[in-house]
């Protein structure tokens, strides 16, 4: 049974879940004013601080799973969003069709598998891909290619870095993995966090609040800080 509320309506059962979304915290790159992308680096101390105080503020939402990037400081801010969560449940990481990684996870006791939730990771919920731009400094990368082109570069949705990757393209890879994989959970009552990046949480919110492309660029999303969702019969109302 999901801790999650459910709503008995005449019509028939109503679903209603809450979903989360939260950015990762400050990661080292972040602080160095560096593009990312799907480099794998660490969050600084001050992301970690972030991703604590993100945890305070969902600490009384119950959490039946959760579902993030394959990029480490995505991962990192999971344990530390949870660190004072109200249930005392452990998130773990499962490992779905990876053969011997998933055999060698199980876990044998039902009492165990109570005290846990289990967390997804997918490439879909990754940041967008940088491509050439990936390591440079975002001052130094204006100073070289003008303002406004890496103004294009980053904040509009159909362009594209040198050999990277659109907004439009993120979008074309994260809206259909959280129809398929996520909403499902949401359509059950059960409630759902996700520890992602910017851009692709930025995809997400497009679908969730069917904002236009222009809505989508000019969308800031700070790091650490949640953005929860009450999900109930395929509508989404920003608490």
């Amino acid at each position: 049974m999901s801790s999650s509320v459910k709503l008995q309506k005449k019509e028939g059962m109503i679903m209603s879940g809450k979903l989360i979304l939260l950015r990762h915290g400050q990661s080292v790159w972040n602080k160095e004013n560096l593009f990312t992308g799907w480099v794998d680096v660490p969050m600084t101390e001050e992301g970690m601080k972030e991703a604590v105080l993100a945890g305070k503020k969902i600490q009384d939402i119950p959490i039946d799973v959760i579902y993030t990037s394959t990029l480490f400081r995505a991962h990192m801010t999971i344990p530390l969003a949870l660190m004072h969560h109200s249930s005392g449940k452990i998130p773990v990481f499962v490992h779905p069709g990876e053969g011997k990684r998933e055999e060698w996870a199980q876990i044998y006791s039902e009492k165990t598998k109570e005290k846990m939730i289990p967390v997804f990771s997918a490439s879909e919920l990754n940041e967008r891909y940088y491509g050439e731009l990936q390591g440079l400094n975002k001052d130094e990368t204006r100073a070289k290619y003008g303002e406004e082109q890496v103004h294009i570069w980053r904040r509009s949705f159909d362009e594209r870095p040198p050999e990277g990757e659109s907004l439009a393209r993120t979008a074309a890879r994260t809206i259909p993995y959280f129809e398929k994989q996520i909403v499902p959970h949401l359509e059950k009552g059960e409630n759902v966090f996700i520890s992602a990046h910017g851009n692709s949480l930025r995809a997400i919110i497009m679908k969730l609040e069917n904002l236009s492309k222009d809505e989508v660029v000019h969308l800031e999303l700070a790091t650490g800080e949640p953005r929860i969702y009450s999900y109930e019969n395929g509508t989404y109302d920003l608490s």
